[in-house]
């Protein structure tokens, strides 16, 4: 439903009233025991009593000379009129049923010259069958996909999405409850000249045949950035969930071998998906909870941003903790009697802690990832859900 305008959300404030007061609305998933954050949507007290009293008295209009000025939209965009779209070339047809493999549309930017991302959002064409969108840049020389032709959409050998401990950036992404990422000034992603952006689409049957042709905006930075901006993941895909298991859990911890500042933070799991934590422990011993999401939601993929400045100093570790729920008291559950593995469909499972940090912007990327003076072992955010 559209709340827009009085005429479009009266009809709904009984219903609002509901949502507000068992707190199901807005979506906000953080324990407050546990860090603050800046995007908190957690209405206070006063608000939910005041909108309660409003669909209680019949909902009514107020003055409309006291309403504040309609919101101006951008053609859609919610980072305003992008420097630079970046569409899929011809439309994807979905079947009515059945299940679709990850997409993987390769598409070169046409850059001559490296440019600074200072916003970046995702559109799916089609909301009806566009279950997640993920926007990777490929640098040029990168061999990921060196199969892919540019244009037309690409499924890998089983395991070839992966890019491994080179790994290329992300630019944005589309889930639900996400929104655009508009960073602030002095901070930015880096997109080199000649680099490809990879669309990685995930494409759910709705019971009826459809097409989409999604796209990508950006905005550049207007002057060059203090800090590049980068996502990485703490991730463990080597879990077996038994079946019935009611609170499984799973572990993976990733050290940071380059200072850094954290930004946020976006847990993801699938269906089975139960809680959901981060942690870190610096280089003196020292160790700090960040985040607790005790009842995790996979409607809803919500970014969490410290409301302070955590600085990460080379060495720290960020830890993350997950417990799924493959019983049959999970209503979201698709069959408590799986055993279930990693996988990139929705009935199955993955364990990703997604964060942003900001470092230095003539940073090796590979430097975070492995000590000095050692070339292996590097786990950078990979594709996902």
């Amino acid at each position: 439903m559209s709340f827009l305008s009085y005429q479009e959300t009266r009809p709904w404030a009984k219903a609002i009233k509901q949502a507000v007061t068992v707190r199901k609305m807005p979506p906000w998933y953080a324990d407050p025991h546990t860090g603050e954050f800046r995007n908190d949507r957690t209405l206070p007290a006063s608000d939910i009593a005041q909108i309660s009293a409003w669909a209680d008295a019949g909902a009514p209009e107020g003055n409309p000379a006291d309403a504040p000025k309609p919101l101006s939209f951008v053609e859609g965009w919610q980072i305003g009129r992008p420097d630079l779209i970046l569409e899929m070339p011809s439309e994807f047809s979905i079947p009515s049923q059945g299940t679709v493999e990850y997409q993987y549309v390769v598409i070169p930017t046409g850059l001559k010259e490296d440019r600074w991302v200072q916003a970046a959002e995702a559109r799916p064409g089609n909301r009806a069958v566009v279950h997640h969108i993920i926007a990777f840049i490929r640098e040029p020389g990168s061999k990921w996909l060196k199969d892919a032709v540019p244009g037309v959409p690409f499924v890998p050998a089983k395991g070839g999405h992966e890019r491994g401990v080179m790994a290329d950036d992300n630019l944005t992404g589309f889930a639900p409850g996400m929104p655009a990422e508009i960073l602030p000034p002095g901070q930015a992603r880096l997109l080199k000249a000649g680099s490809d952006i990879v669309l990685q689409m995930h494409y759910t049957a709705s019971g009826k045949a459809q097409s989409d042709r999604s796209r990508i905006g950006v905005v550049f930075a207007k002057a060059p950035p203090r800090k590049r901006v980068l996502t990485a993941a703490v991730s463990n895909q080597k879990f077996v969930i038994p079946p019935g298991d009611s609170n499984y859990r799973v572990d993976a911890e990733l050290t940071l071998y380059s200072p850094s500042t954290l930004i946020g933070m976006l847990p993801h799991m699938h269906l089975r998906g139960k809680a959901f934590s981060y942690r870190v422990t610096y280089p003196d011993g020292r160790r700090e909870d960040l985040l607790n999401v005790p009842k995790y939601d996979f409607n809803w993929q919500l970014w969490y941003l410290p409301a302070e400045v955590k600085v990460l100093p080379a060495g720290t570790k960020v830890a993350c903790t997950a417990f799924f729920d493959n019983s049959a008291n999970n209503p979201a559950n698709p069959d408590p009697q799986a055993e279930v593995r990693y996988g990139e469909q929705s009935w199955e499972e993955m364990m990703f802690g997604f964060f942003n940090i900001a470092v230095d912007v003539n940073i090796n990327k590979m430097d975070l990832y492995r000590p000095k003076r050692e070339t292996s072992q590097a786990v950078p955010a990979k594709s996902g859900d």
